[in-house]
């Protein structure tokens, strides 16, 4: 599985961000299409994704904002949205 972080550009969005996704959001998946699916079915539901995103694959998690991402974040290690949590 490869662990997946999206940074997002909200600054042309019409629509207010689902709730986390400001600070990026983390999926554990077996491909980006994957992953990009679970963006769509979990996180924004019935909202467009921003067309402005980076994604990091195989992204090292020490990296990630040390004061609100890694304390409030599921273990990446599992299959799924482990940031922000409740995307389950």
């Amino acid at each position: 599985m490869i662990r997946f972080w999206f940074n997002f550009d909200f600054s042309n969005c019409n629509e207010e961000p689902p709730p986390g996704v400001r600070y990026g959001c983390g999926i554990t998946a077996y491909s980006y299409e994957q992953a990009i699916f679970l963006l769509n079915e979990k996180v924004f539901r019935n909202q467009d994704i921003p067309n402005t995103f980076e994604c990091i694959e195989n992204v090292d998690i020490s990296t990630l904002d040390q004061g609100h991402v890694i304390p409030n974040m599921k273990a990446p290690i599992f299959f799924g949205i482990w940031f922000p949590i409740g995307y389950d």
